[in-house]
């Protein structure tokens, strides 16, 4: 029900993005890249907080992914024997791979904070002078460890450390620039489980379920977020809750927030049976039965009730039988991976895709940030395509590049119309605010924006050589009589152009009628209103038009008949009256309908880029 509205008393508005603000991933990957956080995302505390005093309660009782996956694992497990389910519940150490996704994703995102601190100590002769005191430091504890004068609480691993970080803020400070390494990159709405079943149930789930919402709807690339979905849906006829275990990187990080938790399962006796019972449909394979993983329980609370002694409860005390507080990590495996993610935003930047090498054909959404604040912000959750009343927002695929799949564009052929003139609805419904939020004033430029003038989303032109009138020689202002501004963008200029056969003389006239030799003409053709006939020989070589004709016979108008009727092989032109269009690009906002209008059902004959846009100055397409 959160899907159908936008007041809060009728379910709609703010609850539409609950989950995704009570995402605490989501408002941490924002306040790495951007520096800010979104107001509705403060959500994200309660989900915090609620995890640190009472555990990864969010995973086993809220999160909507996570849900499908319990089901799931039950439907295809709910026949094998108890030795079976326990031994696909047990913990496996493939199971550390989320918080390895978790490292790259946040080193993906703060890689702009990495630029911060080297360039402001790279910049400053005492940060050189500090890096060079660390080294000297470090170097001279080495070698007082090598002659065992150390007080015993300086290991040497810790030396290590503190000598590699000088070192490596060292040689980034030496590498590190604005244009590459300036920008972290969101990169955790791919596999973020709340944005992907956000994306998955729009684009995938309602789009092929048209018999339950009565509403066309086409996605571009629908079947690769399907294929990811189901996938990931399928996995757990492996193991239950294989995505959770194994990939999601929220758990992970509610896997790290709960090793001080002062609630949490246990036993109550260190020995017992060891029947099998807890394990075998513990949803987080955090071994209950032996020593207890807290790191990956998920308060299912199934070992509670499977437990035929009652020794396992849910409380202040720590298990009997031992714990595990924190996740088996691989320390090198993390700054790896770590390491791995930071470094993948300046090469996936040497595309220039956010700068010189930008597409034109990535047209945003009215609201959408300057393309690099846009992609600090975007979550990939597909709210503002599942709001669009006229589909043309649409997920990219590799149009944006790598950093830019599965956020939204305009695509103005696919939809039922271009973007409405007083529709804002996809700029509100960001839970993110990469599309920040507009009124319908502001994006028509009236009222106190009236000086600013309208919101722009590109420019269209006009390709001359699939033009119906500029190439083909036939009337259409379809265009012209679509384009929604006042006064309108697209105007046209009248033409007359002369028939292929349109040459021919008078054999026989009157003063409304000429009998022509020549090609047969089609009978009624030249009657339509758009063409005329001329003179070419004699002083009136004024157009006359056309109201019927036949095989060799054309008919004028009575009221624009000839004083004098032409002479016996005067030369005649029948042309065709043609109405070119044009754009003017500084009335033209990018609203797409004349693209979406345009007859030419192919590569459209006029067609929306991103010049002129409002988001970027520097995509202005006039002088």
């Amino acid at each position: 029900v959160l899907v159908l509205g936008d007041r809060w008393y009728q379910l709609r508005g703010w609850p539409v993005n609950w989950f995704l603000e009570l995402d605490p991933l989501v408002a941490i990957g924002t306040v790495l890249t951007s520096g800010q956080l979104y107001g509705g995302l403060l959500w994200a505390v309660v989900t915090l907080v609620l995890t640190v005093f009472l555990g990864r309660v969010f995973c086993g009782w809220v999160c909507p992914f996570g849900t499908m996956h319990q089901f799931l694992g039950w439907v295809f497990h709910r026949d094998k024997r108890t030795p079976e389910k326990a031994e696909l519940n047990k913990y496996r150490p493939a199971q550390a791979i989320k918080y390895y996704i978790l490292a790259a994703m946040i080193g993906a995102a703060g890689t702009g904070l990495v630029y911060q601190i080297t360039s402001y100590l790279g910049s400053r002769k005492w940060g050189w002078i500090t890096i060079a005191t660390v080294i000297v430091i470090c170097v001279g504890l080495l070698v007082a460890y090598r002659f065992r004068v150390l007080p015993s609480f300086l290991k040497r691993r810790y030396i290590m450390w503190g000598l590699g970080f000088a070192v490596a803020v060292g040689v980034l400070s030496a590498i590190v620039g604005r244009r590459l390494w300036g920008d972290g990159l969101l990169l955790t709405g791919i596999l973020d489980p709340i944005p992907l079943v956000y994306r998955s149930v729009t684009l995938f789930v309602l789009g092929i379920g048209e018999g339950l919402t009565q509403m066309e709807r086409y996605y571009v690339g629908a079947w690769l977020i399907g294929t990811f979905f189901i996938a990931a849906l399928l996995l757990n006829a492996i193991a239950p809750r294989f995505y959770c275990r194994f990939i999601c990187p929220l758990g992970a990080l509610f896997g790290l927030l709960v090793r001080w938790t002062p609630c949490r399962i246990g036993k109550t006796q260190p020995r017992c049976s060891q029947c099998g019972l807890c394990q075998k449909d513990c949803e987080g394979a955090s071994d209950p039965h032996g020593r207890f993983r807290v790191s990956e329980c998920v308060l299912c609370m199934n070992c509670l009730h499977a437990c035929p002694r009652e020794l396992i409860k849910y409380g202040p005390d720590r298990s009997a039988s031992g714990e595990f507080n924190t996740p088996k990590i691989d320390r090198r495996g993390f700054i790896i991976t770590l390491g791995a993610g930071v470094l993948s935003v300046p090469a996936l930047r040497l595309t220039g895709l956010t700068g010189p090498n930008w597409s034109p054909r990535v047209i945003r959404p009215p609201g959408a940030l300057a393309e690099a604040e846009f992609l600090k912000r975007c979550i990939k959750c597909g709210q503002c395509m599942k709001i669009c009343p006229s589909n043309i927002i649409q997920p990219a695929l590799l149009e944006a590049g790598v950093e830019g799949i599965w956020t939204p564009i305009l695509n103005f052929r696919i939809g039922t119309s271009g973007c409405q003139l007083n529709c804002v609805a996809c700029s509100n419904v960001c839970p993110t605010g990469a599309l920040r939020p507009l009124t319908v004033e502001e994006k028509l430029g009236r009222g106190q924006f009236a000086s600013q003038g309208p919101v722009k989303l590109g420019t269209a032109s006009v390709d001359h050589g699939r033009c119906l009138p500029w190439a083909k020689d036939t009337p259409c202002i379809v265009c012209q009589e679509v384009c929604p501004v006042t006064p309108k963008a697209i105007y046209v200029r009248e033409v007359y152009r002369e028939l292929r056969d349109g040459l021919c003389h008078v054999v026989q006239a009157t003063n409304t009628e000429i009998v022509v030799d020549g090609p047969q003409l089609t009978p009624g053709k030249l009657g339509s209103g758009d063409y005329a006939v001329r003179l070419l020989d004699g002083p009136d070589q004024r157009h006359r038009m056309i109201i019927n004709n036949t095989a060799n016979v054309i008919i004028i108008s009575p009221l624009d008949g000839w004083d004098v009727p032409p002479s016996k092989n005067t030369r005649v032109a029948i042309e065709l009256r043609l109405q070119l269009p044009y754009v003017d690009p500084n009335l033209c906002i990018g609203c797409g309908m004349c693209e979406h209008e345009c007859p030419v059902s192919g590569l459209r004959a006029i067609r929306v880029t991103a010049e002129n846009e409002s988001r970027e100055k520097r995509h202005a397409l006039t002088i």
